[in-house]
């Protein structure tokens, strides 16, 4: 992984450039005069600083968002469908569907990133949901320009699905192959 100045990250082995800004990163980088390191500078009396926590140190954050599954079953994120691109140019690939949200889009760094369709928004185009409370799939339009299509009918708000349901996104269907349902569902004993 390779970070551009904004800060986006993306696989270089794949992009000689920065997919989301453009910004070639072999050319024009910006080199300091020189590399040694500044004087230390002296911060006044008047600046506050922030008051320091009493009790147990803080524990160290890595940044990363951990679904509530996946630490009840002890570290995996488990599969609880799949779609199936029935028609576009992935035809035949899966796609995995895991516990909670997952953002569709080209993208890699999304959760279904259906990378040959260059019709589908690289971000964000739709949204599938599975909520293990309830033990129920469903489907929102995401914040993209482009429509979402359940069965024929564009997804305005989001909409309960079933099994086998159709859904287009730009020039792909996909079918909705649910794993959890009626006969089976995830829990802390399984």
């Amino acid at each position: 992984m390779k970070s551009c100045g904004k800060g986006h990250f993306y696989d270089d082995s794949a992009h000689s450039t920065c997919p989301y800004c453009g910004v070639d990163m072999d050319i024009g980088a910006t080199v300091g005069v020189s590399n040694s390191v500044a004087q230390n500078v002296e911060v006044e009396a008047s600046v506050t600083r922030a008051a320091g926590r009493v009790g147990a140190p803080p524990q160290r954050d890595d940044g990363v968002t951990r679904h509530i599954w996946a630490e009840k079953l002890g570290g995996i994120d488990p599969v609880v469908g799949w779609l199936v691109c029935i028609e576009g140019p992935d035809k035949g690939r899966d796609f995995r569907i895991h516990s909670e949200r997952n953002f569709i889009g080209r993208a890699p760094t999304m959760d279904i990133a259906i990378a040959g369709d260059a019709s589908i928004s690289r971000e964000n185009h739709a949204v599938i949901s599975y909520n293990p409370k309830k033990n129920r799939f469903s489907l929102a339009p995401g914040d993209s320009r482009g429509l979402v299509y359940l069965n024929d009918d564009e997804v305005l708000a989001a909409e309960v699905l079933t099994a086998y349901d159709r859904i287009e996104l730009g020039a792909s269907k996909l079918l909705f192959v649910p794993f959890c349902g009626e006969p089976f569902r995830w829990s802390d004993g399984d």
